[in-house]
């Protein structure tokens, strides 16, 4: 209708808007759900269904792609870009052009449906691309969010892939809580933490402090390796029904100026509406100390750390993040920190419940084996326990033995601590 509208061809409508929106059905769809929560409009209807267009139904689009023989191109007005395979992917101009063909007052109008502060870029519903240089905002490219896509076409979510455009990676463990063994008082700040994923919404809305405080929790795990960090955190996701995202440094961090701000702002993008906990393990290498400026890399290093500093600081969610040596982050960053947690090395009776839960009930050991007194005697963490055991079952199989042998666990142990430099 916009179309023969456009042209002055014959029309059984005098506007697009004498044509009556389908009525919204009570399927139990969460396309259903999502009409009714937000009450769309039938412009913003029509928005949505030009961004679903591309993957449901490309073809519908094929009429803008008319040439204008008096120029030999493309009409400008149509907007839209073509992509390989001759798609075309719609712009906002798409959208205002059917919404408000050449009425200009009515094209002004429209505008706000895609502006920052409408739900479908607050909510991450659409996504509009980059503009290059000297191009008009109306000619970003307009988009369904790959969430939204799936949410209305599937109702499932599909996770993101790992790669250059999500570079992190869904943190997962076999444990449960009960094979959690840590000091009781660092337990205790972990089940603050556990806490806050419980009732902060409530602190936030229902007392409410949501003016006063800011909506995420930014929590700091340190102490030397193998102590539990990693694994607190996975099961902090897991108890909560939280995924958790680690960070992945090495396609995060980059040489070049700014693109690991870039590629932060990829994970942070996706992160922002969804309930994900973000975990950046050896953090100092993130968030390290800023230094006096001698030349143009320490100003661009420095910029680097302010910016991680703010995009912490304004997210939404659970950020966790875990280091050997806190003395290595930059002070600004730990004043931003809500929680400190020190995981330190396991005393004997920890020790003793680690070995006990690595091996299995069923385990047999050499007669005269005292789980008890190497606990007590040989002072490792709790990842290198379980380093020892994988290496005392590879001997006892390999060796066609049926029991686990002291001399096997004492051999381990010594092998984890050569790789500290230690002598046992």
């Amino acid at each position: 209708t916009r179309i023969r509208r456009h042209f002055a061809k014959e029309c059984p409508y005098n506007s697009i808007w004498e044509i009556t929106a389908p009525e919204v059905m009570e399927t139990g769809t969460v396309y259903e759900r999502f009409m009714t929560h937000y009450q769309a409009t039938p412009a913003e209807r029509l928005v949505i269904c030009l961004a679903l267009a591309p993957h449901l139904r490309p073809q519908v689009l094929d009429m803008l792609r008319i040439k204008n023989t008096t120029l030999d191109g493309p009409f400008t007005e149509f907007g839209g870009r073509q992509q390989s395979g001759d798609m075309l992917t719609p712009t906002i101009q798409t959208a205002l052009f059917i919404l408000a063909g050449k009425d200009l007052e009515a094209w002004l109008t429209h505008l706000p449906l895609f502006s920052e502060d409408h739900y479908f870029s607050g909510h991450d519903i659409l996504e509009f691309g980059p503009l290059a240089p000297g191009i008009p905002d109306s000619g970003r490219t307009l988009s369904m969010s790959a969430d939204s896509l799936d949410m209305l076409t599937t109702g499932v979510y599909r996770p993101p892939r790992f790669g250059a455009e999500f570079p992190a990676k869904r943190l997962e463990t076999p444990h449960e809580w009960d094979d959690l063994i840590l000091e009781p008082g660092v337990m205790a700040q972990v089940l603050e933490i556990r806490a806050w994923m419980d009732f902060g919404s409530k602190v936030l809305n229902e007392l409410p402090l949501g003016r006063k405080l800011k909506p995420g929790f930014n929590t700091l795990f340190y102490g030397p390796p193998g102590t539990g960090k990693t694994m607190t955190a996975s099961l902090l996701g897991k108890t909560a029904n939280r995924d958790v995202y680690r960070i992945d440094l090495a396609t995060v961090v980059s040489k070049y100026i700014g693109e690991t701000e870039k590629n932060l702002e990829k994970v942070f993008g996706q992160a922002r509406h969804r309930d994900w906990i973000l975990f950046f393990d050896e953090a100092d290498a993130l968030f390290g100390k800023r230094t006096e400026i001698s030349d143009s890399h320490d100003r661009y290093a420095n910029q680097e750390v302010a910016y991680l500093l703010q995009r912490i600081e304004d997210f939404p969610g659970m950020v966790i993040l875990a280091t050997n040596q806190k003395d290595n982050l930059d002070d600004a960053f730990l004043r931003r920190i809500q929680s400190f947690i020190h995981f330190p090395l396991p005393r004997p009776g920890e020790r003793l419940k680690i070995w006990e839960n690595a091996f299995t009930p069923r385990t047999d050991f050499q007669k005269g084996t005292n789980l008890g007194r190497i606990a007590q005697k040989y002072d490792i963490s709790g990842g290198s326990i379980m380093n020892v055991v994988r290496y005392a079952g590879l001997m006892m199989l390999k060796n066609n033995r049926r029991r686990i042998r002291e001399a096997d666990i004492l051999t381990g142990i010594r092998r984890e601590a050569m790789k500290e430099g230690r002598v046992i």
